[in-house]
């Protein structure tokens, strides 16, 4: 429980050499898995400072946060190997769901909207700051030397899943009472 919580604090104080030791290690799959649940859950808690604490509130958007995870990291797999690739990129989906796991930890956070009039702050405190550890786990994922190919990759994979997760929370989200 110790490392894992070391390397939470080391991705979320966006520590380049803890990307890489968590892009190497293949038996952090499940701790990137774990992080990923936990964050989700807890943007999950702290939408009911926009919404009303609701169980369909809760559920909503604990599973839109997992999607869009999801849908993000596997754009950003192909979108880095296939579209944007630099000579030396050579990455595997595991590799970039382990370094995109754990740049969610910043989320954890906001579990913290659930206080009064914080829901808003803290969600774009944590999203921005989940933005730039993504683009640390991307670059080191994707063997980047340039940090700004690492943004533009997640920018456009960022992006698209931002209109999957528009359209899902649009579809099957909660509504304001």
């Amino acid at each position: 429980m110790g490392l894992y919580l070391y390397r939470l604090m080391g991705a979320a104080m966006l520590d380049a050499a803890m990307y890489e030791g968590i892009e190497a290690d293949t038996h952090t799959n499940g701790q990137a898995a774990l992080t990923v649940v936990l964050a989700s859950v807890a943007a999950g808690v702290g939408a009911g400072g926009l919404y009303g604490v609701r169980g369909s509130t809760f559920a909503e958007v604990t599973l839109l946060a997992l999607v869009t995870w999801v849908a993000w990291a596997v754009l950003m797999f192909h979108i880095g190997t296939r579209l944007l690739p630099e000579s030396d990129t050579r990455a595997t989906l595991g590799e970039l769901l382990r370094t995109t796991g754990f740049a969610a930890a910043p989320g954890l956070l906001q579990v913290f909207g659930l206080l009064p009039n914080m829901a808003i702050p803290v969600f774009t405190a944590t999203i921005l700051w989940m933005i730039a550890a993504m683009v640390i786990g991307v670059r080191h994922a994707l063997d980047y030397d340039s940090t700004w190919r690492a943004i533009a990759v997640c920018l456009v994979a960022g992006t698209l899943s931002l209109v999957l997760a528009f359209v899902l929370g649009v579809v099957f989200g909660p509504t304001v009472s």
